[in-house]
């Protein structure tokens, strides 16, 4: 079962706002601290840097209307990525916007040689761990997807038949199920690239693994996720 620990000053948990809750599960259920490394920073990057400058200088409001940007940019990849590890959309709305108050309240420990997706995708993970953990119905992932209310509205205005919606999604629940098959750490780094949107650097530092560590998981994994589909 994951557990919590530090990865540095730049993250946020419940025992000490001004540092890290814990990263993605690695083997054995343990947690691994960030990776170091080199990375090219985002635009996002930059705008957070300039939310927590207009903060220290008191000018709360234009770091507000600024970071409402910031959401805005980040929500879609944040909702995906919470859908799928709570499967269930109002759980990952509701981790969702915790993640966006906590990165507000903590944003003056943000560090501006960071990331701010890894930073954020950390938050975020660690708040979809919590709320997990809370409901030990879904700690072993075993709920079916169900589409949210704005998919459901999408499909409706597709002009696409019953059979065809339906055809469809029992290939979202037959994928749901083979990535539930995956090794731990295999199944953290296929969600955090393919439904988090994060690149293989990216995911190196939020899990504490080297790049190439990364990359092989992803290759086993997609290979794995092939062959289950297959059957």
């Amino acid at each position: 079962m994951p557990s919590r620990v530090s990865a540095g000053p730049a993250d946020t948990g419940r025992r000490n706002p001004a540092q890290a809750g814990k990263v993605a599960p690695a083997q054995g259920g343990k947690l691994a601290p960030a990776h170091a490394g080199k990375l090219t920073l985002s635009p996002d990057s930059a705008v957070a840097a300039e939310i927590k400058a207009l903060v220290l200088s008191g000018q709360r409001d234009a770091a507000r209307d600024l970071f409402a940007d910031l959401v805005a940019g980040q929500q879609r990849r944040a909702i995906r990525l919470a859908y799928q590890y709570l499967r269930d959309a109002h759980d990952a709305d509701e981790a969702v916007q915790d993640a966006f108050v906590k990165v507000f309240t903590h944003i003056t420990t943000y560090r501006e040689d960071m990331s701010f997706e890894v930073w954020f995708t950390r938050i975020l993970v660690n708040g979809c761990l919590d709320l997990r953990k809370a409901r030990a119905r879904r700690l072993r992932w075993v709920l079916p997807i169900e589409a949210s209310e704005g998919a459901k509205a999408a499909e409706a205005g597709s002009g696409r038949s019953v059979e065809d919606t339906l055809v469809t999604q029992a290939r979202v629940r037959e994928i749901a199920a083979a990535v539930d098959q995956l090794p731990e750490r295999q199944r953290s780094v296929f969600t955090l690239c393919h439904f988090g949107d994060q690149t293989t650097s990216q995911v190196s530092q939020i899990l504490g693994l080297s790049e190439a560590t990364v990359r092989v998981h992803l290759f086993r994994a997609v290979h794995r996720l092939r062959r289950l589909l297959e059957r």
